[in-house]
């Protein structure tokens, strides 16, 4: 689980409560609730984004905020290691090895690499032995990485809308209130009371917006680019196991992806594998 995540969600509305209930106690806290107003804030933005999106990816984008809470298994330097030990497979017992070795990845992209770049014929027939053209697996990896993107960023679009919508029916609420408080000015003692409900959709709207849409997208953003790296770090390393490059140049040249903390973490590539020829 994404600890981030969820002490963010929770220390803000702590903050929130703690902030209303330290200025004015439990008849200040009762003063933030008003059903008018979740029904025309919380109503209104969401039918807003309904309206924005197809069915699916309304559900699909609602559905987006269980992903915040989910630790991605992927570790960039773990991704690392398995390519060098598949390019040492790959350099020891020629590329058709790598078949038996793709039963133990877990990884579906990485997977599906592998198998493009063996180019296994389908039904078990024979082998070809002279691989897949370079320039063949990457644009079908490259096109499945993009049509992954492609459904992140429907997700993100969700959360984004939402965002945008929140406020904008907050200021639908409020204005609502003021029309019905300006009926009645010659009632001054409703005045206040009748401002504060008005005020209170705004409060709604703006809670939406930056407590929960904006985090929840910019949360999305970073899962989708932290993937969408390890993955083009897969094609660039299977690409090079395909081409016949010395396991060591390999891990020098994905260690470009990693930060310096986690490039140091990883171990010299296997001199015995990369000095055979």
């Amino acid at each position: 689980m994404d600890i981030a995540s969820l002490a963010g969600i929770i220390l803000g509305a702590v903050m929130f409560v703690f902030g209303v209930f330290s200025n004015g106690g439990f008849e200040a806290l009762k003063n933030m609730v008003d059903s008018a107003s979740i029904i025309i804030t919380v109503g209104g933005s969401i039918s807003g984004v309904l309206a924005a999106h197809k069915l699916p990816d309304f559900i699909n984008g609602l559905k987006g905020i269980t992903l915040t809470f989910k630790e991605k298994a992927e570790d960039p330097a773990e991704t690392i290691k398995k390519i060098i030990d598949l390019s040492n497979v790959a350099r020891k017992e020629g590329l058709l090895a790598l078949e038996e070795a793709a039963n133990d990845i877990e990884d579906d992209f990485m997977k599906k690499g592998v198998m493009l770049v063996v180019a296994l014929r389908p039904g078990g027939s024979k082998p070809r032995t002279e691989g897949t053209d370079p320039e063949l697996v990457r644009g079908i990896m490259e096109t499945s990485l993009s049509c992954m993107e492609e459904r992140h960023k429907k997700v993100i679009a969700f959360w984004e809308k939402w965002a945008e919508l929140g406020p904008a029916w907050g200021m639908i609420g409020t204005l609502i209130g003021l029309i019905n408080m300006l009926k009645n000015l010659e009632d001054a003692s409703s005045i206040g009371p009748a401002m504060s409900v008005a005020l209170v959709t705004t409060l709604y709207g703006s809670l939406i917006a930056n407590w929960l849409c904006n985090p929840t997208a910019s949360k999305l953003k970073v899962n989708n680019e932290r993937e969408v790296a390890i993955k083009e770090m897969i094609v660039e390393g299977l690409l090079s196991i395909q081409a016949g490059e010395n396991p060591r140049v390999i891990e020098e040249k994905l260690k470009s992806f990693l930060t310096p903390q986690a490039s140091g973490s990883l171990g010299e590539g296997d001199e015995a594998a990369g000095g055979e020829a």
